[in-house]
């Protein structure tokens, strides 16, 4: 990966929350506390680099667990959203206002994963997620044991969201996307369909047949619950 942007006093992905535009006040960025993200990438278009610390400041914890989702590994979660970061930054001056920031944002991250897991598809264990590893975004571990839980009703839980998890990876590839996006990131079907360039109809549809997929292959759970 190309690190000499970061190197030439970028930010770096380690800081505290992202400041509230009106926190910039020394910088170009308005102290209009109703700027948008789209207001905000405008600034960064017109080389203002204290916008664009706040826009990875803002989204570097929903993107490393969006990339931590598709490719379950925490350092090349890492890796993968520090180069959407820089893909945003390379592409400022060329960036215009078509859709919300968030769409335009995901979709860098998602042709980004998908290239990074055809390209590796050889070299990666089938599966190297962890059920006691924490969530990426959140820092919590929802699969501890449950203490109200009997300890063959927390083994069976433990198998239950690995199955889960195992189907979900299984999915095609733009279906695994949807719900991961749907499911995760609480993305609606205006901003899935916005990142994969599909109509709303066609989005529920997709999202549709991945949640009918692993309804049915996930039934021996569902009615064993």
């Amino acid at each position: 990966m190309d690190r000499g942007l970061l190197g030439r006093g970028l930010p770096s992905f380690a800081g505290a929350r992202p400041p509230a535009p009106a926190a910039m006040a020394n910088s170009s960025v308005s102290r209009d506390d109703a700027l948008s993200d789209v207001d905000v990438m405008l600034r960064v278009k017109t080389g203002d680099e204290s916008a664009f610390t706040y826009l990875v400041q803002k989204y570097r914890r929903p993107m490393v667990g969006f990339m931590y989702r598709l490719c379950h590994n925490a350092s090349t979660a890492e890796e993968l959203a520090q180069e959407v970061f820089l893909r945003v930054y390379r592409s400022r001056s060329s960036y215009e206002p078509t859709a919300k920031f968030t769409t335009w944002l995901y979709r860098i991250a998602t042709n980004l994963a998908v290239n990074y897991a055809r390209d590796t598809r050889h070299e990666r264990p089938e599966n190297t997620l962890r059920l006691d590893e924490p969530d990426r975004e959140t820092g919590t571990t929802p699969d501890l044991a449950d203490d109200s839980l009997t300890a063959e009703e927390q083994i069976l839980k433990r198998e239950r969201l690995a199955a889960i998890r195992s189907k979900v990876n299984a999915l095609p590839e733009r279906q695994r996307v949807a719900v991961i996006m749907h499911k995760y990131q609480q993305m609606d079907y205006r901003e899935i369909a916005g990142v994969l360039k599909l109509s709303e109809s066609a989005t529920k549809s997709l999202l549709f047949r991945a949640y009918e997929t692993l309804r049915e292959q996930l039934k021996e759970f569902v009615s064993g619950k």
